[in-house]
């Protein structure tokens, strides 16, 4: 019943898809659904396409092994991005009416810039979108008692998710993921009602927690562990601020405001939603601690599905997959259509001259495709790994923030960052981040190789731009 559920539910979501496909006439609707969304459509992409695999299984592993401390990435830093994006970026890149996030690079500086940050934001993308998948087939075994193997699960979920996402692009988005984040909501909602009704309510759970010490949330007080704790809420809140999907998602909106207010809008809701399936995840210790333990032990992210296929009945059991489903499918069409966009905009266009739009939208879905592929190659190689989810989607931002994040906010609040800025910025980041990562892998708990980068890569901007300032700026200010 479960599994015929299931089944039912991935084909009522791909039809949605396809449905949403009959709108597709040209690049514009494929990418930004003709900027035309308002803002409940716009706050419900924001919220869904973050409330992810990581989300409902990543952060409450990470809480149940560690504390509130240790969700500081996610939700915190997640959160702290979709805020920040809409109050200082969201306005200024809609109003410049641009395609991709890559289109600032080379509108800004020029097309080295916008190939070597789209390279970037593309690689980012691969962690991200393989723990949507990964998650897909942890479902899949789950559901079918280890029938289906996480293996096939995770070449089903692609193959899934790639249907709707290669034909409908972002309007195939926009439909299906309103539809989800219903599901989600509600959902959830009801399965944590549920769920307080077997440990007598919710404030036993947040009791034992507290005894547990599980609301620590401060690093100690010392540089090394207050720097580590900055560094884990900076990577995901300013590295996920250079991204396709977080851009894609207000630019998507009928107008300025919508932009701004969908995209705070969807990270508060984001960030109090998130606590959620930290209880449902949490309630497993009252309910069976037995079933905790062992989980704990062999995987912590099958803890939240294991307890309700063994605690709850079937129609809970139902609308709990359900709204996982959801989850994982509304994060993962998203993110894998985001980079596929970059990589054919900003990356292979530049190599074709005078492409019509019709063969570059040809072209975009080949891409996706091909990246679908290269996600399915990398979630089986980090099955083998056992990386977890949510290390995966933490890994993801390293690169952006490095080489992204610096020349978006330069060239969006300092008229002087300048291309060479730009370049040496790059180049600095890169170079102080990987030759730390590779020679000094011990620093990483304390001080992340990638942190200092940052850092590296603010001073090459304000080194290099000021030693080298664009030639219109220059004598813009040197003329009488």
């Amino acid at each position: 019943m479960l599994i015929s559920f299931t089944f039912l539910y991935l084909f009522v979501s791909i039809a949605l898809g396809l449905y949403a496909a009959t709108k597709v006439k040209n690049m514009g609707d494929y990418v930004t659904a003709g900027r035309s969304l308002p803002i409940w459509v716009v706050m419900a992409m924001v919220f869904a396409t973050w409330f992810g695999a990581e989300t409902v299984l990543g952060i409450p592993a990470e809480f149940l092994d560690g504390d509130l401390g240790a969700l500081i990435s996610d939700p915190f830093g997640a959160a702290l991005c979709l805020i920040l994006f809409g109050l200082f970026f969201a306005r200024k890149l809609y109003q410049m009416n641009l395609l991709t996030l890559g289109d600032f690079y080379r509108i800004r500086y020029d097309r080295r810039v916008e190939l070597i940050a789209s390279v970037a934001i593309a690689i980012s993308y691969l962690g991200w979108v393989s723990a949507q998948i990964m998650a897909l087939g942890l479902v899949f075994n789950v559901l079918s008692d280890g029938y289906i193997s996480q293996f096939n699960g995770i070449l089903l979920g692609t193959a899934v998710v790639l249907i709707y996402t290669l034909f409908g692009g972002m309007w195939s988005v926009a439909v299906t993921t309103f539809v989800q984040m219903i599901i989600i909501v509600f959902g959830l909602l009801f399965i944590a009602w549920y769920l307080s009704g077997m440990t007598g309510g919710v404030l036993p759970v947040i009791e034992h927690a507290a005894q547990a010490q599980k609301f620590n949330f401060l690093p100690d007080f010392n540089a090394l562990a207050m720097l580590a704790f900055m560094s884990a809420l900076l990577t995901m809140g300013l590295g996920s601020l250079a991204q396709q999907d977080v851009f894609q998602r207000a630019n998507t909106s009928k107008n300025a405001n919508v932009a701004v207010w969908g995209s705070v809008g969807g990270g508060v809701f984001y960030l109090f939603f998130a606590a959620v399936p930290v209880f449902l995840g949490y309630s497993a210790y009252l309910i069976n601690p037995d079933l905790v333990n062992t989980f704990m032990q062999v995987d912590s992210q099958q803890v939240l599905p294991q307890l309700v296929k063994q605690h709850l009945p079937l129609f809970a059991q139902v609308i709990f997959y359900g709204a996982l489903l959801s989850v994982i499918m509304s994060t993962a069409s998203a993110t894998m259509l985001a980079p596929s966009v970059i990589i054919s905009e900003n990356i292979l266009r530049g190599f074709v001259s005078g492409i019509s739009d019709r063969n570059l939208l040809l072209m975009t879905r080949g891409v996706v495709v091909a990246f679908a592929l290269l996600v399915a190659i990398y979630t089986l190689w980090s099955l083998e790994q056992e990386t977890s989810i949510h290390k995966m989607v933490e890994n993801a931002y390293k690169v952006t923030l490095v080489v992204a994040f610096v020349p978006l906010v330069a060239g969006l609040y300092w008229k002087r960052a300048s291309v060479y800025g730009t370049y040496l910025s790059i180049v600095l980041g890169l170079v102080v981040w990987l030759s730390l990562a590779f020679t000094m892998p011990q620093l990483e708990e304390s001080l992340p190789a990638h942190f200092i980068g940052f850092f590296a890569a603010i001073a090459g901007m304000v080194i290099g731009s000021w030693r080298w300032p664009n030639q219109a700026y220059r004598l813009a200010h040197v003329a009488p």
